[in-house]
């Protein structure tokens, strides 16, 4: 591949020093990453500052311009980013394209966003309102698993709302992102978006910078902890989303024709890289067996393989330590209860996981109780809906879930229960720009999509007036 850059100030630099970016499909090193210094790192943070000014006050039908213009030119090179982002990520190439159209449509949905004024009051005699105010610089940082749309679900609200952003993408999937750095540093104003990378080892460097007002982060509930504790020295804005542990509760009158293959393809998509994944599967004792089948038949009709092949619809997991950590268990599984698996490719090389399906596991499972992150479904029976809503809300997560039944009224009652941040019925993963999403619990703080992840990026003035006429009718007052 081509030589990589950071984005700094509108200019594309070298970093400090460089680290390998491996394809999780061959383990072959596919290119030299830029890892910045602390150095560049206050570059960064002082070319947004220096740019936030300017920026805020830019009129936001020339912000929409420009956001719709960078949206078209990362469009245009649909076909090299895609390549990219499977050569780094993993995933199926149609996957990575549909990423990367829907990133370039959340931009195009947020660019064309406006935060009015909320008048609480207005007579003859005053006017009471609410306006919204751009924050400053925002750290954006995002995880491997879908580098490309989660940067976008950032940098959308943050630029049109007036902030300047610098991005930090993983270090093991930098690639799409700082190609996406260059093609916007020609469009936007210098410093309104930056881009450094680093091999883990400048994050809390730039969650505690002090000139960064806003961080929002995406990634696992163990680092949203420390990222929570980095900002609190300054009270920074935090919006933090991590991770889940989603059910899906299949009712006694679910029509499986219907659901089976959605619960599947929400569980395994992205090879079950998905923080909003189905994590758990729990049917009815009468349909326990036909869940756990048709479930089974999914698993072993999927083509794993390179993403970069056609007809393959799973690909690797992203990285070795993920890789390493499904094996454990894997290995756990197949002692505690019945696995079912597809096949993955024949060679040694490459961190394939096999999708499998878990059958007859207790409840206190690793693989139930945490995040496995992966292409692994653990399928649990219920005799009573109470219990198995009990059950799944027996965690310290709350992304999402689902509900599964042709009784939608039921379904919704019990879907209401679940303490989730989103309830989906009859469906799962459903996400849409225009609609917030966020977590309950440790699932995450705050939103992101919709007019409330808007906010986020913004700082709430209430302006309160007495009108000149009201003034003047006031009895004079002195003081002695």
């Amino acid at each position: 591949m081509a030589e990589f850059k950071l984005v700094i100030g509108g200019r594309a630099v070298r970093g400090d020093r460089e680290i390998d970016v491996v394809n999780p499909a061959t383990e072959d090193i596919i290119a030299r990453c830029p890892a910045a210094s602390a150095a560049q790192l206050d570059e960064a943070v002082a070319a947004a500052k220096s740019a936030f000014p300017p920026w805020a006050q830019t009129p936001v039908e020339k912000r929409e311009a420009l956001m719709r213009e960078a949206a078209a030119a990362i469009r245009a090179r649909l076909d090299e980013l895609s390549r990219v982002l499977t050569a780094e990520q993993g995933k199926p190439l149609n996957l990575a394209r549909m990423e990367i159209s829907r990133a370039c449509d959340a931009l195009d949905y947020f660019a064309q966003q406006r935060m009015p004024r909320r008048i609480f009051r207005e007579t003859q005699s005053e006017l009471i309102y609410e306006q919204r105010k751009p924050l400053g610089v925002v750290a954006a940082i995002t995880p491997w698993n879908f580098p490309v749309i989660l940067l976008t679900n950032k940098l959308g609200p943050a630029l049109i709302t007036g902030n300047c952003v610098v991005a930090k993408p993983a270090p093991t999937t930098p690639l799409t992102t700082l190609r996406i750095g260059e093609i916007c540093a020609d469009i936007l104003p210098s410093g309104v978006f930056n881009v450094i990378c680093d091999d883990n080892d400048l994050g809390a460097a730039l969650t505690g910078h002090p000139d960064v007002a806003k961080i929002s982060f995406t990634g696992s509930t163990a680092t949203g902890r420390k990222v929570f504790a980095s900002a609190a020295p300054d009270l920074k804005r935090v919006t933090l989303e991590l991770g889940g542990n989603d059910a899906a509760l299949i009712l006694d009158d679910a029509d499986l024709e219907e659901a089976i293959p959605q619960i599947y393809r929400s569980a395994m998509t992205n090879s079950g890289q998905v923080c909003m994944a189905i994590k758990r599967v729990y049917a009815p004792e009468a349909l326990y067996d036909e869940v756990c089948e048709r479930l089974s038949e999914a698993a072993q009709s999927s083509t794993v393989g390179n993403g970069a092949d056609p007809g393959v619809d799973m690909g690797p997991v992203q990285n070795a330590a993920q890789f390493r950590k499904l094996k454990a268990l894997l290995g756990d599984c197949d002692k505690q209860g019945k696995l079912t698996q597809g096949e993955t490719p024949r060679s040694n090389r490459g961190y394939f996981i096999p999708p499998t399906i878990v059958k007859d596991i207790p409840d206190n499972a690793p693989v139930v109780q945490e995040e496995q992150f992966g292409p692994v479904l653990p399928v649990l029976q219920y005799a009573d809906l109470e219990d198995a809503l009990a059950r799944i809300n027996d965690s310290i997560f709350g992304l999402g879930a689902s509900v599964w039944s042709r009784d939608i009224a039921r379904a919704v009652k019990l879907g209401e229960r679940i303490d989730s941040g989103t309830v989906w019925i009859n469906r799962h993963q459903s996400v849409d720009p225009s609609v917030p999403f966020r977590g309950a619990r440790q699932s995450g703080m705050g939103a992101e999509l919709g007019e409330a992840g808007m906010w986020e990026f913004t700082q709430a003035q209430v302006v309160n007036i007495m009108k000149e006429a009201a003034f003047q009718r006031r009895p004079s007052s002195s003081v002695s």
